[in-house]
């Protein structure tokens, strides 16, 4: 009799994981806390909600998360399915409509003939074949059951979510509508336009701004990736100017556009706009005085505020292999953020990878080897391989097979390393291997 494979935790990792395994024909045990207890980061009841962003960042195979996406699309993912089913206007990007997306995750899982739903919180470590999705903020139960495990040591860093205001709210006579570089439709971007003195008064009120106590709070221990904007501003008052705020790439009639805030559409109904990467644990009170000085924004209103907290992840080098599966105990899988890989993509591809090998092992098959040659097999290698001061990452080419020509052309070498990948996947047919 083939056994059921465990799934712990309902996120984008541990849906992805469900998905593949039912697919493949395997019976899947999902199990998730929500609604009935719910971590300090998640609102809503729904599976694979998105919590600090509705991008899911680059949709061009040149970057590689771009890559990584279309390696998904290739392989059958549910999450990116949902993603371009529910995407909204953002540039080169991909962004989706966050209650269409989860909503269309939360459909396609329940209404799995293979995929059965157990409510309520794991306090310890399933038996047989699973995968351990439950995202960076675990139950405090289920991480003293991971902590129990051969050869697992635990590291902490520091997350935040940008606000999110209503577009009622915005002076649109104070904005413009454009993308960098005219990319997407050209226009899809609110785009909040600053001379140089209004953006250095900004910046002097971002640094003195009151910042809400986060327990255990450590500069050094922030994931670059998700830094807090008032972190950045106490860096030099230019660091915004050529980050999350520069104006390049950006045409306007504006004679002195020195800086700009982008705002990016949240909702299918072009309702609400999220402050493109205006992380923050600024206090509530004061994030509606600061960025209330953002021309457009005097008198927004506050759909969500910025807010920030801490994430945990695995040691994972020395404890996982590269198909994420426990070196101590072999049938055990980890998946999404707390294995060490960063974002939503990241964090679905590792579900996805995981899922499959699962299938395979309860099917008796080989495991499909991604090797570095993709973004996938790229990702399972870096959580994997020895590294004295493993952090989360994002996917990058550096983590992948280099070309093995040199090439002045970045873009053309990106294209070819793609073209290489996803020709690998077009040839890998796991679910028919003995």
């Amino acid at each position: 009799m083939m056994e059921t494979i465990s799934v712990v935790g309902a996120g984008l990792a541990g849906c992805e994981a469900a998905w593949q395994a039912a697919e493949s024909g395997v019976k899947v045990r999902l199990y998730e806390m929500k609604p009935d207890k719910m971590s300090p980061a998640h609102h809503s009841p729904l599976f694979g909600e998105l919590v600090c962003s509705n991008s899911l960042r680059s949709n061009r195979i040149q970057n590689a998360v771009g890559l990584l996406k279309e390696e998904m699309r290739h392989l059958g993912s549910l999450v990116m399915k949902a993603a371009d089913g529910n995407s909204v206007p953002a540039g080169g990007a991909l962004a989706v409509d966050r209650l269409g997306f989860s909503g269309a995750i939360t459909e396609a899982i329940r209404n799995h003939p293979l995929i059965e739903i157990v409510p309520g919180e794991v306090t310890a470590l399933p038996e047989g074949i699973a995968v351990i999705a439950a995202g960076p903020l675990a139950s405090d139960a289920l991480c003293r059951a991971i902590e129990g495990l051969d050869g697992v040591s635990t590291l902490n860093f520091y997350d935040a979510a940008a606000p999110i205001v209503l577009k009622s709210s915005i002076h649109m006579e104070k904005v413009f509508r454009a993308s960098r570089y005219d990319r997407g439709d050209g226009d899809d971007y609110l785009n909040c336009p600053m001379d140089k003195e209004t953006y250095l008064a900004f910046v002097d009120a971002l640094v003195h701004a009151q910042t809400a106590p986060v327990h255990g709070f450590e500069e050094s221990m922030v994931f670059e990736g998700c830094m807090p904007v008032e972190s950045m501003a106490k860096r030099g008052p230019m660091t915004l100017a050529f980050g999350p705020m520069k104006a390049a790439g950006l045409k306007h009639h504006a004679e002195h556009l020195f800086a700009n805030v982008q705002l990016r559409q949240d909702d299918a109904g072009d309702e609400m706009y999220n402050m493109v990467g205006f992380q923050t644990r600024l206090l509530f009170s004061e994030q509606k005085r600061v960025f209330g000085m953002i021309p457009g924004l005097e008198d927004a209103e506050f759909v969500r505020y910025g807010v920030m907290h801490r994430n945990t992840f695995l040691n994972s080098p020395g404890f996982l292999d590269r198909h994420f599966q426990v070196l101590s105990r072999p049938g055990l899988f980890f998946a999404g953020q707390i294995t060490g890989v960063e974002g939503y993509v990241e964090s679905a591809a590792s579900g996805l990878y995981a899922g499959i090998c699962a299938s395979c092992l309860a099917l008796g098959r080989e495991f499909p080897e991604l090797t570095r040659n993709t973004a996938i097999g790229a990702l399972g290698y870096y959580v994997s391989s020895a590294n004295r001061s493993f952090q989360p990452m994002n996917i990058t080419f550096s983590l992948m097979e280099p070309w093995p020509e040199r090439m002045k052309d970045k873009m053309k070498k990106n294209g070819l390393i793609a073209e290489r990948s996803l020709h690998l996947l077009d040839h890998l047919d796991w679910r028919n291997r003995t």
